[in-house]
């Protein structure tokens, strides 16, 4: 630490310069505090063209400064403002211009959804420590189950995507349905006595909880911790399909195996019936093979024992020698038309060969290659000069293809900001109030923008 001392007293003593105090204080807070979550409601909100924002947080007996800078506000989907209360994380820092200590906030939730989620976080945890989300108490799907217990809205539109899948995939399987309410207050209650109901009569194989997507209000019955130790207790395996693949509810951590939607739950619980129809085909058929090959087998055997039976016969003897001697006889009079055949050729060898030496037949040759060159010279002019015509083509849809002009007569609008002319790429460049103008195929359109959302916002 850097000070000045101070002489004219018996001992020197430490003097901070403000600027230096301030700094020396911005890093013990740095450095002493976590990030931390604080709920209050937004005042003194300013959005300075820098794209920050400078707001307080009060609560009825104290507020707080705060700072958010533009790269995490960006990241809030909805529009902060004056009287809104909200869940902020942050650090603590020291502002060192003024002396004042703020809140660096790096993200902000509205104050509702924020509690909900802290709850599920605490949960979470509560339960990993318990090791109920162990992956070594997980247990196995039946490969073939008998019979699946569903338990979800009998009216909602999971339950018709699990029995469309597997009526395509294992039509063979039955499916018992236990009715439950899938949201609100009760919801979670009737869930657990009726995944108690399916225990008891046990008469499936294995249990499908599940239900179609929503908001986190929603799917909060299945953040309830005595469904979830439920879950974990049941002697059945238990398959968890709740909300859409980015939904994760503590009923999905705990149960044996999660699916990302409730089709996706039914293909994992029915095996492909077409594979297992390949496969018996196959298996017939390797039978089939099978008994063909010792049909032929045994059949080849018979066939053999008949021949030597017929080999010792004394007239088998003599049908082979008379055979034997018309094979000679045959054999004499296909070589000597051979060697006729031979000398004939010989001879007609000579005369062509005597043929060809002749100029006339040179002659005739080379008229004969000067035609097809001709020929061949002539196609290759005409494909030269198709191949650049369809070059000239290509060239000439490919500049159609990347022209503005081409992409906006196909709908498209260019839109530019109406004071300055500038081109707008990005919803977030843009605040509500800007005046905005469209370049369409025909004319323009002047826009104001009422509200932006980026590519995050979207669902």
């Amino acid at each position: 630490m850097t000070t000045t001392p101070r002489t004219g007293d018996s001992t020197e003593r430490p003097v901070l310069t403000v600027s230096r105090l301030n700094r020396e204080v911005r890093e013990l807070l740095e450095s002493g505090l976590p990030a931390v979550w604080v709920e209050g409601e937004i005042s003194n909100l300013a959005r300075p063209a820098s794209g920050h924002l400078y707001f307080s947080l009060k609560d009825e007996h104290a507020q707080v400064r705060c700072a958010m800078f533009r790269t995490r506000n960006q990241l809030v989907r909805f529009r902060p403002d004056n009287g809104q209360q909200v869940l902020v994380r942050g650090r603590i820092g020291l502002y060192e211009p003024r002396g004042e200590y703020q809140l660096i906030v790096e993200s902000m939730e509205e104050a509702g959804s924020g509690a909900l989620r802290r709850q599920f976080e605490e949960l979470r945890r509560k339960l990993e420590a318990e090791g109920l989300f162990a992956p070594e108490r997980k247990r196995a799907l039946p490969a073939l189950p008998r019979r699946i217990g569903v338990i979800t809205s009998p009216s909602g539109a999971a339950i018709r995507d699990v029995l469309q899948v597997l009526a395509r995939r294992f039509p063979a399987i039955a499916v018992i349905i236990y009715p439950v309410p899938v949201q609100g207050r009760e919801a979670a209650a009737e869930i657990q006595r009726m995944l108690a109901t399916a225990i008891q009569r046990d008469e499936a194989d294995v249990l499908l909880i599940t239900r179609g997507g929503g908001s986190l209000e929603d799917l909060w019955p299945f953040n309830d911790e005595a469904l979830a130790r439920a879950i974990a207790a049941s002697p059945l395996p238990v398959v968890s399909a709740v909300g859409h693949e980015v939904d994760v509810t503590i009923a999905d951590l705990v149960a044996d195996h999660r699916a990302p939607t409730p089709s996706a739950a039914a293909e994992m619980l029915s095996p492909d019936g077409d594979r297992w129809l390949r496969q018996f085909r196959a298996w017939a058929e390797r039978l089939a093979f099978v008994q063909q090959r010792r049909l032929r087998t045994d059949r080849q055997r018979l066939d053999g024992l008949l021949r030597r039976l017929h080999s010792q016969h004394p007239g088998r003897r003599l049908r082979d020698h008379a055979q034997r001697l018309d094979e000679l006889d045959t054999r004499l009079r296909q070589a000597w038309q051979t060697q006729q055949r031979f000398r004939r050729a010989t001879l007609e060898q000579l005369r062509r060969r005597l043929q060809a030496a002749t100029p006339r037949r040179t002659l005739q040759q080379g008229r004969e290659r000067t035609r097809e060159l001709r020929r061949r010279l002539e196609a290759a002019q005409r494909r030269g000069l198709q191949q650049r015509r369809e070059r000239l083509a290509a060239v000439t849809r490919t500049l159609e293809t990347v022209s503005p002009l081409a992409t906006v007569r196909r709908g498209y609008a260019i839109v530019q900001r109406s004071d300055d002319g500038s081109l707008i790429r990005s919803a977030a460049t843009l605040q509500a109030g800007d005046a905005v103008t469209a370049r369409l195929a025909r004319g323009r359109a002047e826009l104001r923008v009422e509200s932006t959302r980026t590519e995050d916002d979207w669902p």
